[in-house]
């Protein structure tokens, strides 16, 4: 069965339903009944229309629900407005049902977490890693999200702040995570660069454009992590780095900086850099500190003491990474980094083997643990 397919659906099939009058939350509900049932019958039972299948199923499931918890003559209302047998729409919803999620009456971060389930496809365990929180957090968040938007009409469509968070919350698991979901984060951007004019549009589907273009370089032998100073640029797409270039120059020239933007011109720099060596750390560190300026997120801290350790040395580095929370993921392996630079080699050998320890991914794991196996091979322990 082809559950990457299914995952595809998910989307326009919830859309169907809110349009023909269910509410968000029992769209879902029955969308995730009717997967199972997929899930049962389709290795022996393929339909021929998969799309079709789901939403008379998935209906089916939402009328049978709404039947146990109505009256009767409701229950007959609801019925009657069920729609002759026909063609399918092919309208994607995707979009549309991203701006419907990040609802009015919800909190962004509850919002942003409710669309990463039920229309981006992840799961609550991906969303609350990229929250870090634990998922028993997230599962509640998500939970207390879909009850709120119970019985309200999903008519509103919410916040254009929070859509852009949940894209880039997609991109970001697709990039580097268990599901492959950049490539849709870039098309839903795109449509939404083409029908609003907004610097922050424009600077996000830049900044994913210029790291989509290192994706082949960024992994070799399958599943093998290759940290950017020693990615064969060879393999960059020189495509859609030119295009991401200019969608960034465009959107800076209107003076109304955000901080997708500054992430993007972190990421033209690296791009247009021949080597790690000839890369202009300095401006990193500038936009850095525009960065910070605009989120003061200790993530952004972690990255740019990296890149001071890279234009400034090691121990400058290692000075700007005290600043950052000793529990952030990934700080310990940053400190490793810059421990190796700054050429204490046992001190980095064990703070490489504490990072994989704590690692969020299999690659990242082995990654790491291969770093510290190199130096402590190099220091004859």
């Amino acid at each position: 069965m082809n559950e990457s397919l299914l995952r595809d659906l998910v989307p326009a099939v919830i859309g169907v339903l809110v349009r023909r009058g269910a509410d968000f939350a029992s769209a879902e509900d029955a969308v995730q009944d009717a997967l199972i049932r997929a899930l049962q019958t389709w290795p022996q039972d393929p339909p021929r229309d998969e799309k079709a299948w789901l939403i008379s199923v998935a209906w089916r499931k939402f009328l049978d629900a709404t039947r146990s918890e109505t009256a009767r003559l409701n229950r007959e209302f609801v019925v009657d407005m069920e729609p002759a047998a026909g063609p399918v729409p092919t309208a994607d919803d995707t979009l549309h049902l991203y701006f419907l999620c990040a609802h009015p009456t919800l909190p962004p971060q509850s919002a942003t977490a409710l669309t990463l389930r039920a229309v981006g496809g992840l799961t609550t365990r991906q969303i609350a890693e990229a929250y870090l929180v634990p998922e028993s957090t997230m599962a509640q968040r998500i939970s207390r999200a879909k009850r709120k938007l119970s019985g309200l009409p999903l008519d509103t469509p919410g916040d254009l702040r929070t859509v852009l968070t949940v894209l880039y919350l997609v991109f970001n698991e697709g990039y580097g995570g268990d599901v492959d979901l950049a490539s849709e984060a870039i098309r839903l951007t795109r449509q939404l660069f083409a029908v609003a004019d907004h610097p922050e549009i424009a600077g996000l589907l830049a900044l994913m454009l210029l790291h989509h273009s290192r994706r082949a370089s960024r992994v070799v032998d399958g599943d093998r992590l290759v940290p950017l100073a020693h990615q064969d640029r060879s393999l960059w797409d020189t495509t859609e780095i030119a295009e991401g270039v200019t969608i960034l120059q465009t959107a800076l020239a209107r003076d109304r900086l955000g901080e997708y933007q500054a992430q993007a011109a972190i990421a033209a720099l690296h791009a247009d850099a021949p080597s790690t060596a000839e890369t202009d750390w300095v401006q990193i560190v500038e936009w850095y500190d525009e960065l910070l300026a605009l989120t003061d997120s200790p993530v952004v801290r972690l990255n740019r003491a990296v890149a001071v350790g890279e234009a400034d040395g090691a121990a400058a580095g290692l000075a700007a990474l005290a600043e950052v929370p000793r529990d952030l993921p990934r700080r310990v392996a940053a400190s490793a980094y810059l421990h190796e630079r700054a050429g204490n080699i046992s001190a980095a050998a064990e703070l490489y083997a504490e990072a994989a320890r704590a690692a969020q991914s299999v690659a990242e794991r082995d990654h790491l643990t291969r770093e510290a196996a190199r130096l402590r091979h190099s220091s004859g322990a």
